[in-house]
């Protein structure tokens, strides 16, 4: 059976993806499980959902054994172990794919997180990624980081499919969607199937209330305390309302009639961090038509559980958004400071986890050598 919570999500608009893998979760059909049961049309992964996957149980042994008799190179093993779970995901997901008309059955996998100030590497790696796991429906995550926007661009003019990852703030969102502009008309002249090309802009949420909740503690004055909790979702309505505002534009129209489709907003950080708020928050407070929200498990289970669909929740509320943030700002917190530490913070933690995965790798390899 289907849950109704989710169904009537799907219908308002939302694209229900997991923002989790493992090739447990594959083994034994979870993955198909949801996608019949909780209507989920996607997966995301990163380095921190690897890392955490290949520390439990026995679903990896037989590959990394492999790997160590061949006396494979630790990146290159990383490659290997990665791209097989993201290959298995996306032809599991390829009937989702084929039913949406190429919108949704998708999944994605990051580029090496320490490439996030190289520009060069990181395309480097997009193309490495994009050949290895060799599915159309895959996707590959470059962060949004000022030497990313370059790399997204060139991605999509060559045909590859781009989440782009790691975005906090609205400024960096436009240059997002320019990126995102270019590229699809570099790929237009290219001669590239635009229909075939698909991108998703993850923009950040719970993360944002998490640091902007830590000041307006240390600011403690009534006005401030009655701001904590919402400035993640004002952040996030208003960047919908700029996703309206560029695809309502003519070059997006020309685009659009050359067959693109639209660069979709993607709730990401979806798990409530404080236990005073609503579990499902992030999915309730975020519902607009052509929009992702990809959510850990429990998250899913939540809303599953008891989630309530209202309707519209983002459009009718650009105003108070828009006042939130002024609010913010009126009471002392500093906005470029907050998205500037959230980015610094958002590449350190993926590369912690990449290099965690390394290591749990070279030991296993080690073990089984």
């Amino acid at each position: 059976m289907s849950n109704e919570n989710l169904r009537r999500l799907t219908e308002a608009g939302v694209s229900v993806w997991l923002d989790d893998i493992s090739r447990e979760r594959l083994r034994t059909g979870n993955l198909e499980q949801l996608i019949r049961e909780k209507h989920v049309v996607g997966i995301t992964s990163n380095p921190t959902i690897f890392a955490k996957a290949l520390g439990k149980g026995s679903a990896y042994d037989g590959q990394v054994r492999d790997l160590a008799v061949r006396g494979v190179d630790i990146e290159e093993a990383a490659r290997a172990i990665t791209t097989y779970d993201i290959r298995w995901a996306a032809d599991v997901l390829r009937p989702v794919y084929d039913r949406t008309d190429r919108i949704d059955g998708r999944a994605s996998i990051e580029v090496d997180p320490r490439l996030a100030q190289n520009t060069e590497k990181t395309i480097a790696e997009a193309r490495a990624l994009w050949w290895l796991v060799d599915r159309p429906n895959t996707m590959i995550k470059i962060p949004a980081t000022l030497a990313g926007l370059p790399a997204i661009t060139q991605a999509l003019s060559e045909g590859i499919s781009v989440n782009v990852t790691l975005i906090f703030s609205l400024q960096r969102y436009e240059a997002v969607m320019e990126a995102f502009f270019e590229g699809m008309e570099k790929a237009r002249e290219a001669g590239h199937n635009l229909s075939r090309i698909s991108s998703v802009a993850s923009f950040f949420v719970s993360r944002v209330d998490t640091e902007i909740d830590k000041r307006l503690d240390k600011i403690g004055t009534p006005e401030a305390k009655a701001l904590k909790g919402k400035a993640g979702v004002a952040n996030a309505r208003l960047a919908y309302k700029r996703f309206e505002e560029k695809t309502g534009t003519d070059r997006w129209k020309s685009l659009e009639l050359a067959g693109a489709r639209p660069q979709r907003p993607l709730w990401a950080s979806t798990g409530v961090k404080d236990p005073s708020l609503p579990d499902t928050m992030y999915v309730e407070e975020l519902v607009a038509p052509g929009v992702v929200n990809t959510m850990p498990e429990a998250t899913l289970d939540a809303f599953a559980d008891h989630g309530n669909v209202r309707g519209d929740t983002i459009r009718p509320y650009y105003d108070e958004a828009r006042e939130q943030m002024a609010a913010l700002e009126r009471v002392g917190v500093d906005y470029d400071d907050v998205v500037r530490v959230l980015e610094e913070e958002g590449v350190e933690k993926f590369e912690t986890s990449w290099n965690e995965l390394l290591a749990t790798i070279q030991k296993e390899l080690e073990d089984k050598a």
